[in-house]
């Protein structure tokens, strides 16, 4: 494939990934129908897609850069998936071409003391992104959807008033989050969701691969071993925090991602697919603030050299 071949594929096929992965909340949703193993059917090698991830690297720095310097919007990006899923390499490879004074990113571990005096929702909030900013979460809200589905017993350190672990509880926390991304919308955020989906299997061997390569023991933790244990109670749970929290203002996509390199294309291209919907331009600058420009440069051209 040649460079112009590959750019050719870039733009004309690669931008109609994000509806393909794309779930709105128009119709029931269920894991099962999403192949982890799915390429896009693009026949490409790794070598060729991460040819590909660096051509639009350059156009979603491009739109960055926009976004920064209108200061009018800002843009969500939450990674959620099972351990090993590939968040960490999506941040690297994905957002390693832009500027890094107009992205951040937030990782959210078990709540301290602190944080479980408040609301679910406080420690998320006050890390939203600011107008112009990029804002990615590493693991997110979602975990109190998640691992709380899955444990339970977490809950009763959060100082809930009345039944936890209901039916009724865990609509009401849908409803909470629902609410929270479409106030973050109507105030001018972009939310873009991703479900990084692999299969059981290539959890299996991504864990056996850290523990097989002594540069990269450090990745494993013993909590990796029992969350594995409660693979399939995790499924549903994330079928239910899909299901119940993608909607038009905040749409999850279920990125297939037992291929690293395809995994980042999608998620890329669905970040360039949204920055380009805002179809921002270059800020107009103010005629008189530009003339004054023009003679400081004038100033500048007319002084001597050391």
């Amino acid at each position: 494939m040649t460079g112009h071949d590959t750019h050719k594929l870039s733009r004309n096929i690669l931008a109609a990934l994000p509806a393909r992965y794309r779930v709105d909340g128009t119709k029931p949703f269920h894991i099962a129908d999403h192949d982890p193993e799915d390429d896009g059917g693009l026949g490409l090698d790794k070598a060729q897609g991460k040819a590909l991830l660096k051509l639009s690297r350059k156009r979603l720095s491009e739109l960055q850069e926009l976004l920064y310097a209108n200061g009018t919007t800002s843009m969500l990006i939450v990674l959620q998936g099972m351990d090993t899923a590939g968040k960490d390499g999506t941040i690297k490879h994905v957002m390693s071409g832009v500027n890094p004074a107009g992205v951040s990113v937030s990782s959210f571990k078990q709540p301290g003391p602190q944080e479980l005096l408040h609301g679910f929702l406080w420690r998320v909030h006050i890390v939203a992104p600011s107008a112009g900013r990029i804002g990615i979460f590493n693991r997110s809200q979602y975990e109190d959807v998640l691992i709380t589905r899955v444990h339970p017993e977490m809950l009763e350190r959060e100082h809930l008033p009345g039944a936890i672990n209901t039916d009724a509880f865990w609509q009401g926390r849908f409803e909470d989050i629902r609410h929270f991304e479409h106030y973050l919308a109507r105030q001018g955020t972009v939310v873009l969701k991703f479900f990084l989906n692999i299969s059981r299997e290539e959890q299996r061997e991504r864990l056996l691969a850290r523990l097989d390569d002594k540069e990269k023991r450090w990745k494993f933790s013993t909590s990796d071993v029992k969350e594995r244990q409660f693979w399939d109670k995790y499924q549903c749970a994330y079928e239910e925090a899909v299901g119940h929290t993608s909607r038009p203002y905040a749409p999850w996509f279920v990125v297939p991602s037992n291929h690293k390199w395809y995994a980042r294309l999608v998620v890329m291209e669905t970040i360039i697919d949204a920055l380009e919907a805002l179809k921002q331009k270059p800020p107009v600058m103010d005629p008189a603030f530009a003339t004054s420009l023009d003679r400081y440069r004038d100033e500048l051209m007319s002084e001597k050299p050391d």
